[in-house]
């Protein structure tokens, strides 16, 4: 008879207790990234700046028009481009899937800039361009793996070529066009500077809808990750369903990516981090994923404005020499197409 997995208080408890502290860390990593800079601005006015008590100083402007807008660009990114790592792992049964390594952020990047160039002024095709970009890149990279055999490190090596490509189209599309992305080495790199909520307004819905949408679909999400033929013996229409959650996750990263440039390694490292801490089960993992995304890259965004002051890093730096090391380290552990603990 099979047995059926249980549940004990104690491990709801650490559970428990794991969102508590991703959830104090997301907030400590907003509220330093609200408070800190070359202006310090003490946690005990934020909340009267936010209620507008302190409306005209100058306090509040550093707040409200450049480090509310910033820090909520960081949250979000952060969560959509871990729970898009998060679901492409789980989709593709690859740990070394994430969306800056498959083409997916290099994908939409290219399809930004082309709206730069030809439809400046047409900001709402920002998203949609992304999300478009995304799933081309992570379609042409699954399409490659399939039909060359669908290993591991071909899935990997496919998505190092495309994103190359695409990188080359974006540097094409700017050398003609030098204005179609004001900003460029920062939207190479990764960066979060001069950001605005009408810039993120659009993002944001983006993002909240595919959210809401994975939430709702954890239990295929659960099933898929067992493999396609246990998916199948459970009726579950397979091919519909990849597409399903890769246009999810190509849905996230693109919206991240139009207003954050070309972030890499977030999800990456917080999928990794968060099965170990969380295990497989999806929705916990997603949720996870969303905090701990929004955390890392807030801090790290905090480090890079911080570490060099008065001069400021691009977070894509700072993201590269911590995901890089990270990277290679899943690299060596590969064997035969497998990662081993």
């Amino acid at each position: 008879m099979k047995s059926w997995p249980t549940f004990s208080i104690r491990n709801n408890s650490r559970l428990g207790k794991i969102f508590l502290l991703l959830i104090l860390l997301t907030v400590l990593a907003a509220l330093a990234s609200i408070c800190f800079g070359p202006v310090f601005v003490s946690p005990a006015k934020v909340p009267q700046i936010l209620l507008g008590k302190l409306s005209g100083t100058l306090e509040a402007d550093i707040v409200l028009l450049a480090r509310l807008p910033r820090t909520a660009g960081c949250l979000l990114a952060g969560m959509a481009l871990a729970v898009s790592g998060a679901v492409i792992q789980s989709v593709l049964h690859n740990p070394l899937a994430a969306p800056n390594i498959i083409g997916v952020n290099s994908g939409a990047g290219l399809l930004v800039v082309l709206v730069g160039a030809l439809a400046p002024h047409a900001l709402w095709l920002t998203p949609l361009a992304a999300f478009v970009g995304a799933l081309l890149g992570v379609l042409v990279v699954l399409f490659i793996a399939e039909r060359t055999g669908a290993s591991r490190i071909t899935l990997v090596l496919a998505g190092v070529a495309v994103s190359n490509i695409f990188s080359a189209g974006i540097d094409a599309v700017v050398t003609f066009f030098p204005d179609a992305v004001l900003g460029y080495s920062d939207f190479r790199i990764g960066g979060l500077t001069n950001l605005s909520f009408d810039r993120l307004a659009p993002a944001f819905w983006v993002i909240l809808v595919a959210m809401f949408i994975l939430l709702s679909l954890t239990s295929e999400l659960d099933i898929l990750a067992l493999g396609s033929d246990t998916a199948r013996s459970l009726g579950l229409p397979v091919k519909q369903l990849r597409l399903v959650f890769l246009a999810l996750a190509a849905a996230l990263a693109g919206a991240a990516v139009s207003f954050s440039g070309l972030l890499g390694f977030v999800g990456l490292i917080v999928p990794h981090i968060m099965r170990r801490c969380i295990g497989e089960d999806s929705r916990p993992l997603l949720l996870s994923c969303a905090l701990g995304g929004a955390a890392l890259l807030t801090f790290c965004d905090l480090a890079a404005r911080m570490l060099f002051a008065p001069f400021e890093l691009p977070v894509g730096i700072v993201l590269s020499l911590a995901g890089g090391p990270f990277f290679i380290w899943l690299l060596l552990r590969q064997r035969g197409g497998r990662i081993h603990d």
